[in-house]
């Protein structure tokens, strides 16, 4: 195996001395520069796997070295050598392209660190592996490596991807509800160096304010009134990897500042605990809501937004990619036919059509959750437009009996949808049976557990007659399989 190359710039010469001993010890071999002509010369004449650059220089700055290296030898990744401090230059330096930063004094455990990381992007780089094309679905639905999307908006978006996924710097992902920030990031992380070390994302939001630290960055034993033994925080559970915070905008201001420390100085310090603990997490983030807004309403610390929007990425909403709504569509019917063991569920051409004519404010959650629906409601396994109960003037009078469903259908899981549409065909005596059973009585706010005890109550007085449990329950036969699905009750 060929040796791996370095290349230190540095006008410094104890510095270059100490980075090139450090570098020799890790089996590398080195070649130093101390101004940027000498560096930029080397760079022509030479290969190298890393690049390592003081920002000051004699002759110019580290910046100017990113900037040669972005536009002539974008897989080479480099990183730059701040002031103490300097966390204004550091993230000029991530801006222009720089790998990642290490400030001075240099603390050798993180620069190797640092190096490991970037060395194995430079080996991607090398010998890359198969890339995605990004334009099939996923083998199975567990599968999130795939972004599916055809759209010039999507092109795009998998173009970005990749440039990131070279980068540590940290990204904020901003897009409407449901429009797979998540997926985005996750994507992020698995084209980077770092795709074999956990990704953790984490709902800032749903965390309450009181657990908020001690889920961050863990806590002792003892520590307060719960803690019976030691526990790590997310941090710690993303070393090496990337950690996602999802509606980051939700964090309480104190916890702000304590995020702000712990990705500046790159250690977090445990509830409870008295040292603190070096962590190597690369900070992806994101929200619905618009962090400059909740920056100039005092809700968001400032520096800390600056810290997180190093770089910005739009995910483009579901209305703003053309026909990759009926790709979406596809995939979806395919995999709930799958999921339910039905044969496949077609959509009609006029339901096309509507689909392509709502805006979708819920994006591909909505969308799911519309074909979820539509699929317990359809005859003939054909969705017709009626079916879909768009919340617009698209659909025919006979879904307008159901507008109650879809009055925020982006806030509806599907089986939250489909208690709606029990409740509501109940209620107009379409499935009003006046000998139903009191204790078979279908509660569609009930516990999981209630669901299954009912469900299971009417099979066994049937013995196991779908169609006359369904009848028992004053619900639908698609609606009562769809349940006996979802909880598994065939395997009793």
């Amino acid at each position: 195996m060929t040796q791996q190359r370095v290349l230190i710039i540095d006008d410094e010469p104890d510095i270059r001395e100490l980075l090139e001993i450090t570098l020799l010890r890790m089996g590398l071999d080195t070649a130093t520069a101390g101004n940027v002509s000498e560096a930029l010369a080397h760079l022509k004449q030479a290969q190298f796997d890393l690049c390592l650059t003081d920002m000051k220089l004699p002759d110019g700055s580290g910046i100017d070295i990113v900037r040669f290296i972005q536009k002539e030898l974008p897989h080479l990744p480099v990183a730059v050598i701040t002031a103490f401090g300097s966390m204004d230059t550091a993230i000029e330096a991530l801006k222009a392209g720089a790998f990642d930063f290490v400030s001075k004094p240099v603390n050798l455990p993180k620069l190797r660190e640092l190096i490991q990381t970037a060395l194995k992007l430079s080996a991607q780089q090398t010998s890359p592996e198969p890339v995605l094309p990004f334009t099939t679905e996923p083998e199975s639905s567990s599968d999130q490596s795939n972004i599916l999307g055809r759209s010039e908006a999507m092109q795009q978006l998998k173009a970005t991807i990749a440039k990131l996924a070279r980068s540590q710097a940290p990204v904020y992902i901003h897009g409407e509800s449901g429009s797979g920030k998540e997926l985005v990031a996750h994507q992020i992380h698995l084209q980077s160096p770092r795709k074999d070390a956990p990704f953790i994302p984490v709902n800032c939001g749903a965390i309450p304010e009181n657990l908020v630290e001690s889920e961050f960055f863990g806590h002792k034993k003892g520590s307060f009134t719960g803690a019976v033994a030691d526990k790590i925080g997310l941090f710690q559970a993303a070393h090496q990897g990337t950690l996602f915070l999802d509606e980051v905008a939700d964090l309480p201001l104190t916890m702000q500042v304590k995020l702000l420390r712990a990705i500046q100085e790159r250690a977090i310090k445990s509830v409870g605990g008295l040292a603190e603990v070096p962590v190597d997490v690369r900070i992806l983030s994101a929200t619905h809501k618009s962090l400059e807004h909740e920056v100039a309403a005092g809700r968001f610390r400032q520096d800390l937004y600056y810290r997180l929007n190093v770089i910005k990425l739009k995910v483009p909403p579901l209305r703003e990619r053309g026909d990759d709504i009926l790709l979406l569509a596809d995939y979806f019917l395919r995999k709930i036919a799958q999921r339910w063991t039905m044969p496949p569920i077609k959509l009609a051409a006029s339901a096309r059509k509507a689909l392509q004519s709502y805006d979708f404010p819920g994006n591909v959650r909505e969308l799911e959750n519309i074909l979820e629906r539509a699929c317990t409601l359809c005859d003939n396994n054909t969705i017709e437009p009626e079916d879909l109960q768009l919340p617009q003037a698209l659909v025919p009078p006979k879904a307008a009996t159901h507008s109650v469903l879809t009055s925020n259908p982006s806030r509806l899981s599907s089986h939250e949808a489909l208690y709606e549409e029990s409740q509501t065909a109940t209620e107009e005596g379409h499935l009003e049976n006046p000998d139903l059973d009191p204790s078979l009585q279908w509660n569609p706010g009930g516990s999981e557990a209630d669901e299954k005890a009912i469900i299971l109550k009417a099979l066994d007085q049937t013995r196991w007659n779908r169609t006359k449990a369904a009848e028992l329950l004053g619900m639908s036969f698609r609606q009562l399989r769809y349940r006996i699905q979802k909880y598994d009750l065939d395997a009793r």
